[in-house]
């Protein structure tokens, strides 16, 4: 407890991770490609990476495609993402290593801040720390490796594993829109796991993601596979310091449940202000596997993230948990979707939202119930917490349904913080940014207790610096 407590601390003195980290500095890269995105620049990247032929043949194909798919019309801010402008593939100037003392300095202090050496040492059995474009650190304990678990940095796992690779790789979540084909032809770093038949990791593995100057592109793609009977629980940790123009981060995430087995994956997101945050996260669960997304999205200028599960096999099952705060003038969606197309699937979907000082917090949601997936169960729940009158939530749930014997529910709520509430705390001695601190925190206290503890105390840290100091209430 008290070296939690330590980790806490950390952050304590600072308003955002913002102040936490500082303004960004400048690198010098071994390589860096910007400009217009052409045939030249997917083969080149394809080129340093070394890669094997299918994957550069597949690169080629998405360029085709991004250069054929329009603009999807629900995307904000698109507008100001000048794509010519931005460095799609920044190589630092560091190889990957397995020891944070051979982390250059100037990374390391990065990741030292916001407290990654201490979680992995008290809490993980696998660590890959991505900077910009590449993996630069990466530790697998001994245990794992004895287990059979395939942990690796993606570029590695294309050439190591093909086959396992291209069975998931973007077959799971595939170019359909115009931004993940854009992924496609420019992903870079990432993770890929595998956990065989029957292996339970009980504690966590993690990938932690950092853009660390403005005008850069990130896209890193993640892959985390659980065969029959498994159970893996990956955390995908992102952040960045003080951006003096802005960032574009256009990730994806493929994950696969084989029958029987568990998978959960959870996101802390939390970047700062001048990122634009594009997410691609999709699932399969096979016959009574079960699927468990948990994302928390903290900070950036706007954000769109939908965890999406598609319940294949019978007896399936997915929950989908999303914390969304949207402080100042900033758009955020997190929403879900989920795809019931065998007899007996269940789907659970929990969106809390804030907003404060004009900014608009967004669930987006599907629910699609195929003919055929009888005795099918969903329900949505978008709870909204809104701080003052210039901001606003907006709930647009969209449920198909096809199946006379499922049953498809939604609720929604909408909530202030009212004088008396703050009143009645100040009253037990309270400070009024405590107080509100507190209310927001038990409005999202039943997510945040299924987090494991160390990011529990990290993320209501995180929470309560940016919802403690409120210009005004109700």
């Amino acid at each position: 407890m008290q070296e939690l407590e330590s980790l806490r601390s950390t952050i304590s003195h600072v308003e955002s991770v913002e102040e936490l980290l500082g303004v960004e500095r400048q690198f010098n890269y071994q390589v860096e490609l910007k400009g217009r995105i052409t045939r030249d620049m997917i083969e080149e990247i394809s080129r340093l990476k070394g890669e094997p032929d299918w994957m550069r043949r597949l690169r080629l194909r998405m360029l085709e495609l991004f250069e054929k798919l329009p603009t999807p019309r629900w995307v904000r801010a698109v507008e100001e993402i000048d794509l010519e402008a931005l460095v799609h593939y920044a190589k630092p100037q560091t190889e990957a290593v397995s020891s944070w003392d051979q982390v250059p300095k100037e990374i390391r202090e990065y990741y030292e801040k916001l407290g990654l050496p201490e979680i992995e040492a008290k809490a993980l059995l696998g660590l890959g720390a991505q900077f910009d474009s590449e993996i630069i650190y990466f530790n697998l304990k001994k245990k794992l490796q004895e287990l059979g678990v395939v942990m690796l940095p993606m570029e590695e796992a294309v050439k190591r594993y093909p086959e396992l690779v291209q069975r998931y790789f973007m077959r799971v979540f595939p170019p359909e829109h115009k931004f993940a084909a854009l992924h496609g032809a420019l992903w870079s770093g990432g993770v890929f796991i595998y956990v065989p038949p029957g292996v339970r990791i009980e504690q966590p593995l993690e990938t932690f993601f950092f853009i660390g100057q403005s005008m850069e592109s990130q896209m890193e793609h993640s892959i985390v596979v659980a065969d029959k009977g498994a159970y893996v629980h990956w955390i995908e940790g992102c952040s960045a310091p003080r951006l003096l123009k802005y960032s574009f981060h256009n990730g994806m995430v493929e994950g696969y449940a084989h029958e029987g087995a568990t998978l959960k994956i959870t996101t802390v997101q939390n970047w700062s202000r001048n990122v634009v945050n594009f997410n691609n996260k999709r699932a399969v669960a096979e016959a009574g596997a079960k699927v468990h997304w948990v994302e928390g999205s903290i900070g950036s200028k706007t954000t769109y993230t939908f965890p999406s599960t598609v319940l294949k096999g019978e007896g399936a099952s997915t929950e989908i948990v999303g914390i969304t705060a949207a402080k100042g003038p900033y758009w955020k969606e997190n929403g879900a979707k989920v795809w019931h197309l065998a007899p007996r699937t269940s789907s659970r979907v929990v969106n809390k939202s804030i907003s404060a000082e004009g900014g608009v917090a967004v669930y987006r949601g599907v629910v699609h119930v195929q003919r055929g997936a009888k005795y099918a169960r969903s329900h949505v729940q978008c709870d909204s917490l809104v701080l003052d009158k210039k901001s606003a939530t907006l709930t647009v749930p969209h449920d198909q349904v096809f199946e006379e014997t499922a049953v498809v529910t939604h609720e929604a709520t909408a909530s202030t913080i009212s004088e008396e509430k703050i009143m009645y705390l100040r009253a037990r001695g309270f400070t009024e940014d405590d107080a509100k601190a507190s209310i927001v925190l038990g409005f999202v206290g039943d997510i945040l207790k299924d987090l494991p503890f160390e990011y529990a105390v990290v993320l209501s840290r995180v929470i309560e610096l940016e919802f403690g100091r409120l210009s005004k209430v109700g």
